[in-house]
């Protein structure tokens, strides 16, 4: 594996020897011409990983590693990264942006370009340093901590990754796109930057921290499991060496078996129902039939002849009796037709001394009032008398009606 990686060095050094100028010229202006120089070249520097494209309409850049290895050699205080962390990133994209918002302000175009130049470098540098996290932490997971050699030292290592996962995330929370939508105003430049590819950036990372942080979790619990079961083997191998004459009882034979060796798991799970299941349905709904069918009374069960003529005959007429009430209510009304004066509906009442609750009157006077045609209707009028609620407001309490003709 020694002389794998070692061939492997030797070539990737090599080519970047070979193909230094388009690393420098890359370092310099930020980007790759990829016009200027070979296609083939280019593309292999970006299967080597010393080349990538932040987006699919963006110019090929250098890799974060090779910028900073050129950053420490060269010692270039231009770029360079001192604080990586999310909050210095953080303050440093948002001074960058105001001093590119400055220099286009006074028209200074040459300050403009370079202050845009290293902005978009440090917010690419920023997602890249992000992305680069997330690949160290898989690599992690997937290998299980397999640097290391003890499943304390795993723990240990599970613990320090979720502790920086965390910080990422709270860093993360920092960002508040309203302030920089306010920051980058309606330059395009800006708002590609600050709000286009830094928002998608960090919408990707956060959802891959947080299936990071579950995994992470769910790996230390095993880790846990693990040393536990360790503990307990350890325990009895200690045990056992020390009473090297030890012979288990036969807990079979004992009356009483301790539960420790009386537990066995169920051979068949507890039967439940999946209501969530659409296709259990039609179940469930002949079960519930069935649980509403049943009866403890014994049933008699009674024989119908199914050998039987019937003969289809005309509908004899039948006639439904008025209600008495509507009937007296038609008379009312009749009543005011033939004497054509103004008559309450009470005093009718008593007149001709029927045989009905007073509120049920008015309510079927009011109702056969309403339920009259518009053609019909339009020949009386109907005046509810009462007075106003003493107690609640807005509420008129109906004591009785008078009807006349209009």
């Amino acid at each position: 594996m020694s002389n794998n990686l070692h061939q492997a060095g030797v070539k990737l050094l090599k080519q970047l020897a070979r193909h230094a100028d388009v690393i420098m010229d890359a370092y310099l202006a930020g980007s790759v011409n990829e016009s200027s120089h070979d296609p083939a070249v280019i593309e292999k520097l970006k299967k080597s990983g010393l080349l990538w494209r932040p987006e699919p309409d963006q110019e090929l850049r250098l890799k974060r590693s090779v910028r900073a290895l050129l950053e420490e050699g060269l010692s270039d205080e231009r770029n360079r990264q001192i604080d990586s962390n999310v909050g210095s990133a953080l303050a440093t994209i948002k001074t960058l942006a105001d001093h590119y918002k400055e220099a286009r302000h006074n028209v200074d175009h040459g300050a403009a370009e370079a202050y845009l130049a290293d902005l978009s470098e440090h917010v690419y540098s920023f997602t890249d340093s992000l992305r680069y996290s997330i690949r160290v932490l898989w690599g992690r997971i997937n290998n299980e901590f397999g640097y290391v050699g003890t499943i304390n030292a795993k723990i240990r290592e599970n613990e320090l990754a979720q502790s920086q996962v965390s910080e990422l995330l709270n860093g993360l929370e920092m960002f508040q796109f309203s302030e920089l939508g306010e920051i980058a105003g309606d330059i395009r430049e800006l708002r590609r930057l600050l709000i286009t590819s830094l928002q998608d950036t960090l919408s990707y990372c956060t959802q891959e921290l947080s299936v990071v942080q579950g995994r992470l979790f769910e790996l230390l619990g095993r880790f846990r499991q693990i040393r536990g079961r360790t503990r307990l083997l350890k325990g009895w191998l200690l045990h056992t060496s020390l009473h090297p004459d030890y012979q288990p009882d036969n807990h079979a034979g004992h009356n009483n078996v301790p539960a420790l060796f009386n537990y066995a798991e169920a051979i068949l799970k507890p039967a439940h129902v999946d209501v969530s299941n659409p296709h259990h349905e039609l179940d469930l709904m002949n079960m519930v039939a069935q649980v509403k069918a049943i009866s403890r009374d014994e049933r008699i069960v009674t024989q119908r002849d199914s050998n039987f003529t019937f003969e289809i005959t005309d509908v004899e007429d039948f006639d439904i009796p008025d209600n008495p009430l509507k009937v007296a209510v038609d008379e009312y009304f009749c009543a005011i037709i033939d004497s054509g004066l103004r008559q309450s509906a009470l005093e009718y009442l008593e007149q001709q001394q029927l045989n009905w609750d007073s509120e049920s009157w008015l309510y079927q006077v009011i109702g056969g009032y309403e339920a009259l045609p518009m053609e019909h209707k339009q020949y009386f009028e109907l005046e509810p008398i009462g007075k106003p609620d003493p107690i609640y407001t807005g509420n008129f309490i109906v004591t009785d009606v008078e009807l006349w003709l209009a």
